[in-house]
């Protein structure tokens, strides 16, 4: 408790000389107390803005206990159900041109931690190389970390339908059988942590989510700020019902495809 009291004392040093103008502290840490800075401050802001941090919460036996393991079984089931489509959508994507059929990408997680996503690739294989070059046609504000094109050129014959249905989102559950994701959960983002302002980091207080409020609240078309209230909500209010209701909420969302770019 000493240790941990004595890395946020730092943490408010550091907060403090920024807000100021100051340069930053310099206290030497040893590098392993370091490397887990963000995970700091992540429980920080969660404490500052009252938000719970589920998986750390001992009397949140459904976040901590049932949550991952009654996910990790709908999980295999599902990747064993939808084996067709899986095996249908390799095909389209090998057949619709050249480059891998599976997307890598490291996401930000929970409280910060990076991890690899998998998702069916839906864009040409240069197209992180293209990004530089489209970001004035960004959706968001100049100032978003988020990046997001109407008509992304990028973006492949195929994969613009597998965007429609969602079903590039399918290998996630790979994520989940992991422990890295959830089934409900705030989205990853696909920049890193530092990128966060403040006020973004408590959506970090849980497992990101294959779906969630956001997806079911407009999806691509609100802004990241809008994004982190609608996370902080549900991290908030994190509950087997909540769960269970946006998960039919998020059938219906595909189908309309609302938000899929």
């Amino acid at each position: 408790m000493h240790r941990f009291g004595h890395g946020i004392g730092l943490e408010i040093q550091e907060l403090e000389s920024v807000a100021a103008g100051k340069p930053a502290v310099t206290t030497a840490r040893p590098q392993a107390e370091r490397r887990q800075d963000w995970q700091r401050r992540v429980r920080f802001e969660c404490d500052m803005r009252g938000v719970p941090l589920p998986l750390e919460y001992r009397q949140a036996f459904y976040a901590r206990r049932v949550k991952p393991m009654v996910e990790r079984f709908v999980a295999a089931m599902l990747l064993v159900l939808l084996a067709p489509v899986f095996l249908a959508a390799a095909i389209a994507i090998r057949l619709d041109g050249k480059g891998p059929i599976f997307f890598r990408q490291n996401r930000t997680g929970y409280l910060g931690r990076p991890f690899r996503l998998v998702k069916f690739r839906t864009m040409v294989p240069e197209a992180e190389a293209l990004k530089a070059s489209l970001r004035a046609q960004n959706h968001h504000a100049a100032d978003s970390p988020d990046f997001k094109l109407i008509e992304d050129p990028r973006i492949t014959r195929v994969g613009k339908f597998l965007r429609k249905t969602s079903i590039d989102e399918l290998p996630n559950l790979i994520n989940v059988l992991r422990g890295e994701m959830a089934l409900v959960g705030p989205r990853p983002t696909s920049f890193d942590v530092g990128t966060y302002k403040m006020h973004h980091l408590p959506r970090l207080a849980a497992r990101p989510g294959i779906t969630g409020l956001w997806q079911v609240s407009g999806r691509a078309n609100v802004d990241f700020d809008e994004r982190t209230e609608l996370d902080v909500d549900y991290i908030r209010s994190m509950s087997f019902a909540n769960d269970t209701r946006l998960m039919f909420r998020t059938v219906g969302a595909v189908r309309r495809g609302d938000g899929a770019h």
